[in-house]
């Protein structure tokens, strides 16, 4: 058995409802969210699970933990998972970002490797950071499943760099629903998107 990954995202929060970048502004999960990652760990129960990893926000924190309950496993939070930061992007709807600065939402959108709200991360530095602390947790383990709980932008970047996919196409990578995940497994030839 190789190495895999279970990239999963957090669960539902009033911001995703409203349609606001939430970036690095914690959230926490509402009660749809809370009942949507309930049912996802007793479904990630039977994936023979060996290591949780989350980041430091609450909504994805508390998505790992809901899987730590049902696996007995330790989360350790890692800042290195979380969301984009979204500049003067955060907490604002997507139709009020695309009156005042729609041009540079298109570019995003396209996938150009720009700074999210102007003054927040290019998607380079999130799949940089993001795959750095995937590899230290998977530093010298072999035969191991690793669920890694994140956001929707920081899970398609960790997707899209270990696929090697050029950036500009990582947009074409569905996103993942609330308390939904992709699962990639390692060969000799690198990662392999086996379920998503």
């Amino acid at each position: 058995m190789s190495k895999r990954l279970i990239i999963m995202r957090h669960g539902q929060t009033d911001w995703n409802v409203e349609n606001r970048f939430q970036g690095h502004t914690d959230i926490p999960l509402n009660a749809i969210g809370r009942a949507q990652v309930a049912r996802a760990a007793s479904i990630l129960a039977s994936q023979d699970i060996d290591h949780i990893i989350s980041s430091d926000l609450q909504r994805a924190f508390d998505t790992a933990a809901a899987v730590a309950a049902v696996t007995k496993l330790k989360v350790v939070a890692d800042p290195q998972l979380r969301e984009t930061h979204c500049g003067n992007w955060e907490g604002r709807t997507g139709p009020d970002i695309e009156a005042s600065d729609g041009e540079n939402l298109s570019r995003w959108f396209a996938g150009e490797d720009i700074p999210a709200g102007g003054d927040g991360e290019r998607r380079s530095d999130v799949a940089k950071r993001a795959t750095e602390a995937i590899y230290e947790a998977l530093d010298g383990k072999i035969n191991h499943t690793l669920v890694v709980a994140t956001h929707g932008g920081t899970a398609r970047c960790i997707i899209g760099s270990l696929l090697n996919l050029p950036m500009n196409t990582w947009g074409s990578i569905g996103g993942l629903a609330n308390a939904a995940w992709s699962i990639l497994s390692s060969t000799p030839r690198g990662w392999n998107l086996v379920e998503h």
